[in-house]
């Protein structure tokens, strides 16, 4: 049945996505091209509704159950209701951010899904007691705006999703978490979908129906799907969700650096930075692919590795970011601290 409902759920996004863009057009639901857009004509969004509708299918055919369903599906509703009204009227981020806030309290206090402790290295673990409930929906609201933070490329936010969502289902599969399994895989098939009209060069954009409707429903199927791992089990999520965690976070560490409003647009995020370097759109999409794909590898490595070679991972991994970051310049082209110091010790060993 998985695999039946997987085919129908991807072939009704590919026979909505035309559809839903013609009503994009008629309704006005379209992205204009400005100074920070990589795109130079007007394309229709509101893709998410093709995504959504193909959801709901499949929602309907294999009847997942579980005891946070009906909460996560009501805040998947106002999520996608802010977005499809964003798409088509443009909404403020204050009015954004107050909705999808809502969709996490329904999360949290109807649904019941909070992180109320994270295990620590030797047995160890840290309660968050009345801070689980601002930490859960610090974590909701986070990952939703990180994925929309990347939607900048055809196809970039529905591939990293689709990416995202394939290694939370895949753990889940491992750990016998048959309600994430069956909400994972209705997920990738309506995004593979869509993915279709959505790669370089793209028909339709999913806009912020879509990159705020799967940035929820990825951040609420990571924290159902890994409550049971024994080492450091919120640092998962984060690792599966390296690439829009880091380009959201060093998007705040840049405006902080050149004291700019946290809530100022640029044109200087992780897909920016790569096109920059010479990269084609096509191959920049691609390799920020690959990357989202080491994020997800490393996330299974990490859950079979002992305390201390998580412990060692983690930090390699965090040194290899920052290297990285500083390469391409994602904070500033003058924010090198670890490069300067490489660099230091470099010249010390060859005096």
């Amino acid at each position: 049945m998985l695999y039946l409902t997987f085919l129908l759920c991807f072939l009704c996004s590919i026979l909505m996505t035309p559809i839903v863009k013609k009503i994009a057009l008629k309704i006005g639901a379209t992205d204009k091209p400005n100074q920070r857009k990589v795109h130079h004509k007007i394309m229709p969004r509101l893709g998410g509704l093709a995504i959504y509708i193909s959801f709901l299918l499949g929602i309907i055919i294999l009847q997942p159950s579980s005891s946070y369903h009906a909460a996560i599906v009501v805040g998947g509703v106002i999520i996608l209701v802010t977005g499809i009204l964003d798409d088509i009227f443009e909404l403020s981020a204050k009015v954004k951010f107050i909705m999808q806030i809502g969709a996490a309290l329904v999360v949290v206090f109807w649904g019941g899904v909070q992180v109320q402790f994270i295990n620590l290295p030797f047995n160890g673990y840290l309660e968050f007691g009345d801070l689980s409930i601002p930490i859960t929906i610090l974590w909701i609201v986070g990952v939703t705006n990180a994925i929309n933070l990347i939607d900048g490329l055809d196809g970039l936010a529905a591939g990293v999703s689709a990416i995202a969502l394939i290694t939370i289902t895949g753990m889940a599969v491992v750990m016998g978490n048959a309600y994430v399994v069956a909400m994972g895989v209705i997920l990738i098939a309506s995004t593979t979908g869509f993915l279709k009209y959505n790669f370089y060069p793209a028909k339709i954009f999913m806009g912020d129906s879509g990159a705020l409707f799967l940035g929820y429903m990825i951040s609420v199927l990571a924290l159902l799907g890994f409550k049971n791992i024994t080492i450091i089990s919120f640092v998962v999520p984060i690792i599966i969700l390296g690439v829009p965690i880091s380009d959201t976070l060093f998007a705040i560490i840049r405006r902080l650096y050149n004291k700019n409003p946290l809530s100022a647009p640029d044109k200087s995020h992780l897909h920016h930075c790569i096109l920059k370097l010479g990269y084609t759109h096509r191959e920049t999409v691609l390799l920020i692919y690959a990357m989202s794909a080491m994020f997800g590898l490393a996330a299974f490595i990490f859950t079979m590795t002992t305390v201390w070679g998580s412990i060692i991972f983690i930090t390699i991994l965090l040194l290899a970011i920052e290297i990285f970051v500083e390469n391409i310049g994602l904070v500033n082209k003058n924010y090198r601290p670890l490069l300067r110091i490489m660099g230091m010790l470099k010249t010390e060993r060859n005096r």
